[in-house]
């Protein structure tokens, strides 16, 4: 991996209001960390860091940080972490993590997916990509910028697996067993069925019962038509004619 220059400057002061002021200078600030020392806040122009990051091959960016003011040093730096604005997307903060050259180091590397399976081309199926980095030990110089993977003679059903990653100089500390990229059959859209017509009623049943107290006729009994109320002169007969008698 390349070593790439960049020119830092040491500041003194911190906080949201000196971050925007800087930025709005073409600067970006940063930090400097590690190995023991002390950390260094600093600040890079835009610029440089914009060719820095455009010169680079892959996500992992070693810089040798010139610190504008001191003596000459020896700065080897990872770039670890790049803040940006969620939603402009423009670079807020830098993380710069002092290395050795001479020890191994820790960092995810993308891994990249090449050609076309045989399972999407000829039987119309889906290619997932489940794992897009792996963690790697090695020298600083010897960072892999991407890891390739060839998916094209997968078919329906077929994986890969962090076991199948070949990487020369460097130790992938991810579980072998985690799988990277898979082949699944196409998805089928089930054809929506028209809402059925809402049952007809059902017929009345001939000889139902009728309500309570009701007659086929449609009398009612027993009120009306039926034996004699006490109210409308319901004696039984004889009853006068024995008090007469």
């Amino acid at each position: 991996m390349a070593i790439v220059s960049l020119e830092a400057a040491a500041r003194q002061d911190a906080g949201k209001g000196v971050a925007r002021r800087l930025r709005a200078q073409g600067r970006v600030p940063g930090v400097y960390y590690g190995r023991g020392e002390d950390s260094i806040p600093l600040t890079v122009g835009l610029k440089d860091l914009m060719s820095v990051l455009e010169s680079a091959d892959g996500s992992n960016v070693i810089v040798d940080l010139k610190l504008g003011g001191e003596a000459a040093k020896d700065r080897k730096a990872l770039i670890r972490e790049i803040q940006r604005d969620p939603v402009a997307g423009s670079i807020l903060h830098l993380d710069l993590q002092h290395i050795s050259l001479t020890e191994r180091i820790t960092v995810e590397v993308p891994i990249v997916l090449i050609g076309v399976p045989l399972g999407v081309k000829d039987a119309g199926g889906i290619l997932e990509h489940l794992l897009r980095e792996v963690e790697v030990e090695c020298l600083p110089t010897d960072i892999p910028s991407k890891l390739e993977v060839d998916v094209s003679a997968l078919q329906i059903g077929d994986s890969l697996h962090v076991s199948d990653i070949k990487a020369e100089r460097a130790t992938i500390l991810t579980e072998a067993d985690r799988a990277i990229a898979a082949v699944v059959p196409p998805t089928i859209l089930e054809e929506v069925k028209p809402a059925e017509e809402a049952v007809a009623a059902e017929p009345e049943v001939i000889g139902a019962k009728k309500e309570e107290g009701e007659t086929e006729e449609g009398g009612k009994e027993g009120k009306e038509g039926g034996k004699p109320s006490a109210k409308e002169g319901g004696k039984p007969k004889g009853s006068e004619g024995g008090k007469q008698g």
